[in-house]
């Protein structure tokens, strides 16, 4: 790594969530765009979720179909 971007990472004082590099400002909170992609497809596949009370087959569904019947 170079010393301009440890320097850069030392002053924002943050590091990648991904890897634990020092982040870059032009990346930031990730230290590149590799990193940044990484935590997107993350995201998007639906790793990062929120765990909430489990359903029964078909509750969510039936539920949908009630509210469309209005």
């Amino acid at each position: 790594m170079n010393k301009e971007r440890q320097q850069a990472g030392a002053k924002a004082g943050g590091r990648c969530p991904i890897c634990k590099e020092l982040t870059a400002a032009a990346y930031r909170p990730f230290c590149s765009a590799r990193c940044r992609d990484i935590d997107l497809s993350r995201w998007l596949r639906g790793v990062y979720a929120i765990p909430g009370a489990e359903q029964a087959p078909g509750e969510g569904a039936a539920k949908r179909d009630e509210s469309d019947e209005d």
